[in-house]
């Protein structure tokens, strides 16, 4: 799945997801399934990105009961383009690890590099609309934000 194909079918609604671990990840992944029949309805595309592997993007998937798909970022190759990316300090690899997030194993990366939780609208110009970067990943926007946002690109857009 490229960008390009997604933005042939609308604007793209795209978060950049920790991982399957985070539960706070995982309660923003719920709440934008829960609106997203109104993101559809707007004839956007909802996709989360994740440096999680693919069968630990599956499990989030199916624990989390959605309907969009979550796209590998191995690396954090897509995330170190929109400026997300950060390694996390030892001291921090220790505490995660304590909670048996062993994030080598989950990414199959020993990096131990994560993004920033983000969410962006970008429209089929390629025009990113809408942007929200949080270092603090235990404060999301609420959903419903990006529906005004995906109403004026609908209105903008020739019929």
């Amino acid at each position: 799945m490229s960008l390009r194909s997604l933005l042939a079918r609308g604007p793209l609604v795209a978060t950049f997801y920790r991982g399957v671990w985070c539960p706070y990840c995982n309660d923003d992944l719920q709440a934008l399934e829960e609106v997203g029949p109104e993101i559809e309805a707007r004839g956007a595309s909802l996709v989360a990105v994740s440096p999680q592997t693919q069968a630990n993007s599956r499990k989030a998937q199916r624990d989390n009961k959605l309907g969009f798909p979550i796209l590998g970022d191995p690396g954090t190759a897509v995330a170190a383009r929109f400026g997300l990316r950060f390694a996390l300090p030892e001291d921090l690899v220790e505490v995660y690890r304590q909670f048996g997030n062993d994030l080598d194993r989950i990414n199959d990366d020993p990096a131990w590099v994560l993004p920033m939780p983000a969410r962006y609208v970008i429209g089929t110009d390629g025009v990113i609309a809408y942007a929200e970067v949080n270092p603090d990943y235990t404060r999301r926007p609420d959903p419903s934000e990006l529906l005004p946002v995906l109403d004026r690109l609908r209105a903008v857009v020739p019929a």
